[in-house]
């Protein structure tokens, strides 16, 4: 019986490391679930769920000379699969201002304790190097409402000096 892990791997960007991973995942006989994969700050990360028949040394085995090849450092966990089991987001936020510490733990603080659920979050730093900006976009379930979100994202804009805005997304499908 197959069973599902999440495999993690990070490294400097080159091209074909999708290819080649996916391709010895192939020949591996194993079966690719949900993917993020993404460049991020000149480093190329993967989070990939892999269905496998066997245990998590196997699969480590398995990629290890792919990832060697790219000098990927690698992870493998088992994990529950559970695909086709979606959360729709319903709410897209956007928070941005001057870059500093501290802006993610701040606003996803004030979100959480309004019950927001965060499915996806991205961020970037723009601007200049003498006036960086740091832009974050988070997708989540508003849980408790929009209202109370809003009410949180403008004390957050009030207490430490944030742009926000706030999206509802139209949840709608077909």
């Amino acid at each position: 019986m197959k069973k599902w892990y999440m495999l993690t791997l990070v490294g400097q960007d080159r091209s074909g490391i999708v290819a080649q991973i996916t391709r010895a995942l192939y020949e591996g006989e194993c079966n690719l679930g949900e993917a993020s994969m993404v460049r991020l700050g000149g480093n190329f990360t993967v989070m990939l769920m892999v269905q496998f028949a066997g245990n998590e040394k196997a699969l480590d085995d398995l990629i290890g000379p792919t990832c060697r090849s790219f000098d990927l450092r690698h992870h493998v966990d088992a994990i529950e699969g559970e695909l086709l089991h979606h959360m729709e987001p319903d709410v897209r936020i956007t928070v941005y201002g001057a870059d500093r510490s501290g802006i993610i733990a701040e606003a996803t603080g004030v979100l959480a304790e309004k019950g927001f659920n965060i499915l996806n979050l991205e961020s970037d730093v723009g601007g200049t190097t003498q006036n960086p900006i740091y832009v974050m976009t988070i997708e989540g379930i508003a849980e408790q409402g929009i209202e109370v979100l809003e009410e949180a994202l403008q004390k957050l804009s009030r207490e430490k000096g944030l742009e926000t805005q706030l999206e509802p997304i139209d949840t709608l499908i077909g």
